[in-house]
């Protein structure tokens, strides 16, 4: 039973410490809506995408009023696109058009699911999808796009790698406008999940029921406030901590996606546990680790501090919820945590230290400004460390990356609302266009082997 201290404190959560639901998501299965001609497919998506989220936005914004917890975000994702337009994979824009459209008309903040998964090889209507993603991201305002090129069963498609090197550097030029902007809609991963409520890698795998809710809750700001109250506590006792707040957070999120569903009339899919960073001060990943005892974030005994703040996440939130799932975890964008822009701006972080934090959080390289000339192959090289790390530690991770057009190293990009701002990092100079030039596929690791 709820006492009044629980009553208080979870008013304090929310007015004080930017507790918030993230997001609740739709997951729409568009297999139904495959025709004779994309024009017909595409207007057959258009209509059912209305049709099932025509109630999306209202029902959150009721359940946010009447629970008194902010819903952030209201997300649509749909199957993956290449897998209904194989047959016209070259047209595959007019139904990327079409989702968009759906979702400004009915209010939706992102849409996902203009998406590929090449992790073992590229179909030929593959290929020819892929080359289309550049152009669909200029001229849609919410759609977002991703692509999978690997997993811990299958290994590492190295000339998909490749490709999507090419596919990032032409993105950023076609929105050069905008700073790059197309790129932030854009995500490569390894090991892709099929529940993740997340942009811009949400997708509704083809292991979905038709229609289905998750949600992914939020917090650092929560977690800080609570820290601040055992500054000299060991880290036995700042993890328990993180655990029993994590488990209250959790709570909230079960409820909204359980009533979300039964209004909707959709299956309860899963609640994501990430800790989603925002612009704003006082909702910072990064200022959590500061308070474990950090000077600032990017110095020597930052990975160890991220990794117990993703266990302890975890635990708390499997406690609190039967359905967990999606990416779980802390995520480390910097464009879209305070913490992290600001220790980026002072030189204090670099790409390789994210790069090794990666190992213990959720998903990856995340919304990282590099230089405009960065050639295409550095891209791809690093989102083939990325693979791997993902891959023989049999977790998901994803680069998104902005390589913002006439942008060096100092300047700054800026996006506004949650995708924030950036300082333009440096990447490392040696040029590894021999090693991906190479293409084929890095073999799965041994341990892969399990059946």
């Amino acid at each position: 039973m709820f006492n009044k201290f629980d009553v208080l404190e979870t008013i304090d959560m929310i007015e004080k410490e930017h507790l918030d639901i993230r997001t609740v998501t739709m997951g729409v299965s568009l297999l139904s809506c495959i025709r004779a001609t994309a024009k017909a497919t595409a207007q057959a998506v258009y209509d059912l995408v209305m049709r099932r989220a025509k109630d999306l936005v209202q029902t959150a914004n009721a359940l946010s009023r009447e629970y008194g917890i902010p819903i952030v975000n209201k997300r649509v994702s749909v199957t993956p696109v290449s897998l209904i337009t194989a047959a016209f994979p070259k047209e595959s824009p007019l139904v990327g058009r079409a989702l968009d459209r759906a979702a400004a008309e009915l209010g939706i903040d992102f849409l996902g699911g203009y998406s590929a998964l090449v992790h073992k090889g590229t179909a030929d209507y593959e290929e020819a999808f892929l080359q289309t993603i550049p152009e669909v991201l200029a001229a849609t305002g919410r759609l977002c796009s991703s692509v999978n090129v690997g997993s811990s069963k299958s290994g590492i498609n190295m000339d998909a790698v490749r490709q999507m090197g090419e596919i990032v550097l032409e993105t950023a030029a076609r929105t050069a406008d905008h700073d790059g902007l197309g790129c932030a809609k854009l995500v490569i991963f390894c090991n892709a999940v099929e529940d993740n409520p997340f942009m811009a890698g949400a997708f509704h795998g083809v292991g979905e029921a038709d229609t289905v809710i998750n949600v992914g809750v939020s917090g650092p700001g929560v977690v800080q406030h609570a820290l601040k109250f055992i500054p000299d506590a060991d880290l036995t006792d700042a993890a328990e901590l993180i655990k029993r707040t994590a488990f209250k957070i959790t709570r909230a999120g079960q409820l909204v996606a359980k009533e979300a569903a039964k209004r909707l009339g959709a299956r309860f899919g899963i609640v994501d546990l990430s800790l989603a960073p925002t612009p704003a001060r006082g909702d910072s990943v990064a200022h959590i680790l500061e308070e474990l005892g950090l000077e600032v974030v990017g110095c020597h005994g930052t990975t160890a501090a991220l990794a117990m703040l993703n266990d302890a996440v975890k635990k708390g939130g499997v406690m609190a919820s039967s359905r967990v799932g999606g990416l779980s975890g802390a995520f480390i964008p910097v464009s879209e945590d305070i913490g992290m822009i600001e220790s980026a701006s002072a030189g204090k972080i670099t790409l390789e230290k994210l790069e090794a934090m990666t190992c213990v959080c959720s998903v990856g390289l995340d919304m990282i400004a590099i230089p405009g000339d960065t050639p295409a192959s550095t891209i791809s090289a690093i989102i083939a460390d990325e693979a791997a790390i993902g891959m023989v530690n049999n977790k998901t991770t994803a680069v998104r990356v902005i390589p913002a057009p006439d942008k060096k190293v100092g300047d700054e990009v800026s996006f506004g609302g949650l995708l924030g701002r950036a300082p333009v990092m440096p990447v490392h100079g040696g040029d590894a266009g021999r090693f991906i030039r190479r293409g084929g596929l890095i073999p799965a690791p041994i341990h892969s082997f399990k059946n």
